[in-house]
């Protein structure tokens, strides 16, 4: 990914330089012209269009501000609430994420929605402990978002 785009940013800036003009709409024009030129070459590239890694890393930040968003609604619902009846808890989930960086990145997409701390992984990587502010309601909630954010994870991590 990172070597197209370089190219494309080299060719962008190249497009600038023949034209003789140190603009940001012809540089734009550039960064197409070298997009249409990098997609027409991808099949002698050893790494897929890098368009797409960047589409689903656009996509995961989307997932991720959805979830902020819910999760706060939540958490501020069950905060307000004058009986403040939550029972809070540990459970454990099953992960599909596989290597460091996925687990990492699940993990910290958990920790920073409010109302949910990952806690701890187990040794091989399967098995996520989840602190949860209420178990019946925010365990249904953080499987959602779990959900969410693996198949997300892995459109950016793994190559389709």
């Amino acid at each position: 990914m990172s070597i197209q785009l370089v190219l494309n940013i080299s060719i962008a800036f190249l497009w600038m330089l023949l034209n003789d003009q140190w603009s940001s709409m012809n540089f734009l024009s550039g960064y197409i012209i070298g997009l249409a030129l990098i997609f027409i070459m991808r099949r002698f590239f050893p790494t897929p269009f890098y368009l797409k890694k960047l589409l689903a890393m656009v996509k995961l930040l989307l997932v991720f501000l959805e979830e902020l968003i819910l999760s706060s609604i939540f958490v501020i619902q069950k905060v307000i609430n004058p009986k403040m009846d939550f029972a809070p808890g540990i459970f454990s989930l099953e992960t599909h994420m596989e290597g460091d960086w996925e687990i990492t990145a699940l993990a910290m997409l958990i920790t920073l929605t409010p109302g949910s701390v990952a806690m701890e992984v187990s040794p091989d990587g399967k098995i996520l402990y989840v602190h949860a502010i209420d178990i019946p309601d925010a365990k249904r909630t953080v499987i959602k978002s779990i959900n969410a954010f693996e198949k997300a994870i892995m459109e950016v991590t793994r190559d389709a």
